[in-house]
């Protein structure tokens, strides 16, 4: 489970991060607005927390930005404002949940399950598409009852064509979400894992859902 957090306060955003990390989470940050914006509209995000007064670009900006480019990724806004205007204001603009300053550490992780939960994804641990699932639980992924073996990054790499399928992801997409921004692999490595795995899915003749869209990326798609 990949989240962003974007927080000015150096102190706040450390605690967040720190906490997330400690539950497991993979965690990306900015501390502005800009950088913000910048990661958000990657799409590769399966929760975000977001505070509303940010340098460069606010956090409402922003908000309302990723919200018309299509990205519904789930969002926390954090304020220091007590005020209704500001809460009616941030969920008119597409946001799931807000949180005031200062907030208790179980609270966030609690709202963050509950909007994990929401997306609707999850039955289980399990997520599916078609023959082919991913289990979170022993991150594997499976073609009907058949285990794949797969290692960590092909495990990583299923589960974001599954979430995201039907649905083409860029190159610098999948390599960001699975590898990171400070990775020193290639892009190439996302071709040599999409390989591999489709490898695997081979052995259940189920290589072709994964469709290569020509100086794109790829998509995850059963034959029409």
């Amino acid at each position: 489970m990949k989240i962003l957090v974007v927080e000015d306060e150096i102190g706040i955003l450390e605690g967040i991060v720190s906490l997330l990390k400690e539950e497991q989470y993979d965690v990306d940050s900015a501390q502005n607005g800009y950088d913000g914006l910048e990661l958000a509209n990657q799409n590769i995000y399966d929760a975000i927390i977001l505070d509303i007064m940010l340098p460069e670009v606010d956090g409402f900006t922003i908000l309302k930005t990723v919200r018309e480019n299509g990205i519904k990724t789930p969002i926390i806004l954090l304020t220091a404002k007590d005020r209704i205007e500001d809460r009616v204001k941030g969920l008119d603009l597409g946001a799931e949940d807000y949180l005031i300053k200062p907030f208790a550490s179980p609270e966030l992780l609690a709202r963050i399950r509950v909007l994990i939960r929401g997306k609707g994804e999850r039955n289980e641990n399990v997520l599916s598409y078609g023959p082919i699932k991913v289990n979170e639980g022993d991150h594997d992924g499976y073609i009907n009852e058949h285990k794949l073996n797969l290692t960590l990054k092909e495990y990583l790499l299923l589960e974001f064509f599954i979430r995201n399928n039907e649905q083409i992801l860029l190159r610098d997409q999948i390599f960001n979400r699975i590898w990171g921004f400070s990775s020193e692999s290639g892009l190439n490595v996302v071709d040599v894992y999409v390989h591999h795995l489709r490898k695997k899915l081979a052995n259940y003749e189920c290589d072709h859902f994964i469709k290569t869209i020509r100086g794109i990326g790829f998509m995850l798609k059963g034959d029409e």
